[in-house]
C-alpha cells in the first residue's frame, strides 16, 4: 500500500509524463530503478536519449523542486543513466540529455520544464 507522499508522488510524475508526451517527447521507461539509483522518466525527443528526473514542492518556502538537484543528486541521476545506456547496449550509440520537471502547487499544478539542466561529460 502506498503512503500518502507516496500516491501524490506517482500522481504527479504520471501528470509530468503526461505534460512531456503532449509536447512530443515518447516514454520508454518509468521508474528506471537499479542497483545505482533510478531515474524518473526515461524517453525519448527524436533521437536523443532524455534522461527526467521530476521534483515536486507544494510552494516555493524551501525553492524550487529543480533547486534540489543539487550536484549529489546528478551525480545519482547520472550513474542510473549510465547503468541503463551500458544494460541497453546504447553506451556509445544514441545522444543524451538530461532534463528536469519541476511541479509546483495543491490542487493547481505549475510545470516548468527544464531542458538541458544539467551535463555530464561521458
Amino acid at each position: 500500500m502506498l503512503s500518502s507522499k507516496q500516491k501524490i508522488g506517482k500522481e504527479i510524475e504520471n501528470l509530468a509524463c503526461a505534460y512531456l508526451q503532449q509536447r512530443g517527447l515518447r516514454l520508454i521507461v518509468a521508474n528506471y530503478p537499479c542497483k545505482v539509483g533510478e531515474v524518473d522518466l526515461i524517453m525519448s525527443d527524436d533521437q536523443t536519449l532524455v534522461f527526467i528526473e521530476v521534483r515536486y514542492r507544494k510552494n516555493f518556502n524551501y525553492g524550487d523542486g529543480a533547486a534540489t538537484v543539487d550536484k549529489n543528486k546528478q551525480r545519482r541521476i547520472i550513474k542510473a543513466a549510465t547503468y541503463y545506456l551500458q544494460e541497453c547496449n546504447l553506451y556509445d550509440k544514441v545522444l543524451c540529455r538530461f532534463d528536469i520537471v519541476a511541479v509546483s502547487g495543491v490542487s493547481k499544478y505549475e510545470l516548468d520544464w527544464i531542458k538541458d539542466a544539467f551535463w555530464v561529460k561521458w
